[in-house]
């Protein structure tokens, strides 16, 4: 067992750090990143975050060695205020939809998404198919990790449906105006403007409501929106009613109630009252061996590319990570966007390995080349599923 006393003057010296940052005995590893960098350093330290004694939960460590320090149970240093820049919450992401919010007078545009030839549909796609295509007002909380095709499901519903699709991508600055509608300075002239909310209610489409999950409380101006009751604009002194056809559908990483291990850093707690008003939640996983295999190969067809067996040991490497993040022993996950985002970095390098590489380069160190390592013996066909730990006791984690 070890202490305080018995570290190096560099460990004691990240103990303390810790300490000084108002951090208890279980730390994320969030929180190591934070002291790491305020150290110097980049990715955590290896000896907490491999030591599968410390290992607390996903992300969580255990360092009891930190009650020793001479700066246990101090009050945090002060963090200097920085006044964030002013930044403009986003609002139709569709590039066909910004003539339409520019409220020029022109045209309407098409809002229905383009179709993917790459996609495949999985999961919930046929449910969500179902909803939409009844046209009732029928609200959809679509929880999952990132990169599981969460928000191409709904756009690629409404584009085999031809439904015209307002997609918001919330931030948390997003406010009233960003939703509703608000007055904007146009060549000179103070006019109106609806906002993607109100025009999806009018024309009976469907409302996207990207990562919902890092909205702040000025959410709650959709309660009665997300009833299925108009709305009133105070600022005009109209009253909107929704058409038939319109509904809604959000998309988040976590379930509304924040996330506890740091992976979804930015994400709040939202009120339960605004979540109950979603009469169904639906958790989409990553999909099944087969139709993740049918998605890579599209894709490499698409890019003219030969397989050659690339896209099998793909799939098995993200089995095998996938695996160990459930069972606590990463931290990192390989999503199927990310998969593809390798075989596009392939196209352009025609190194398998050089396309891992880059395409998981935002992993700190210690994790790339674990995985980078994994793959390896993947590509080589060495079998993972008889891997022995330190004990000699048989494993199925390679990690």
């Amino acid at each position: 067992m070890t202490n305080y006393a018995s570290f190096g003057r560099p460990r004691r010296a990240f103990i303390d750090a810790l300490a000084q940052a108002g951090c208890g005995c279980t730390v994320s590893r969030a929180e190591l990143l934070d002291v790491a960098a305020s150290l110097g350093k980049t990715g955590a330290p290896t000896w907490i975050t491999n030591d599968a004694d410390r290992r607390a939960g996903r992300a969580l460590y255990s360092v009891n060695e930190i009650q020793e320090s001479p700066f246990y149970g101090e009050s945090p240093a002060p963090v200097a205020e920085i006044s964030p820049d002013p930044v403009v919450a986003a609002t139709v992401m569709s590039p066909t939809a910004l003539n339409v919010m520019g409220m020029t007078g022109g045209e309407r545009a098409t809002l229905v998404p383009e179709k993917i030839d790459t996609y495949v549909p999985f999961g919930f796609f046929k449910n969500m198919e179902k909803i939409l295509k009844a046209r009732m007002f029928y609200p959809v909380f679509v929880t999952g990790l990132s990169g599981n095709g969460k928000t191409t499901m709904v756009d690629q519903v409404c584009a085999k449906l031809n439904r015209d699709l307002y997609r918001v991508n919330i931030t948390c600055q997003t406010d009233e105006d960003d939703l509703l509608g608000g007055f904007r300075l146009i060549d000179g002239n103070t006019i109106w403007q609806d906002g993607p909310v109100v025009r999806a209610m009018e024309t009976g489409s469907v409302l996207l409501l990207d990562e919902i999950d890092l909205a702040s409380h000025a959410i709650m101006c959709l309660q009665p929106v997300l009833e299925g009751k108009g709305v009133f604009l105070k600022k005009t002194n109209r009253w909107v009613t929704p058409k038939e056809g319109f509904t809604i559908i959000a998309t988040a990483n976590t379930k509304g109630k924040g996330s506890d291990d740091g992976r979804f850093i930015g994400t709040n707690v939202l009120n339960e009252a605004f979540l109950d008003r979603f009469p169904i939640t639906v958790e989409q996983e990553y999909p099944s061996r087969s139709i993740e295999s049918k998605i890579l190969k599209k894709n490499f067809e698409k890019l003219a590319i030969d397989d050659d067996g690339f896209g099998d040991h793909l799939i098995r490497w993200a089995e095998y990570i996938r695996k160990a993040f459930t069972e606590g022993s990463v931290d990192e996950i390989i999503s199927t966007r990310r998969l593809v985002n390798i075989i596009t970095a392939f196209a352009i390098f025609g190194d398998r390995m050089t396309a891992i590489g880059a395409a998981i380069s935002r992993f700190d160190d210690d994790t790339k080349e674990s995985f980078l390592n994994l793959y390896s013996k993947v590509d080589a066909d060495v079998s993972l599923d008889d891997v022995q730990d330190e004990d000699g006791n048989s494993t199925k984690c390679p990690f």
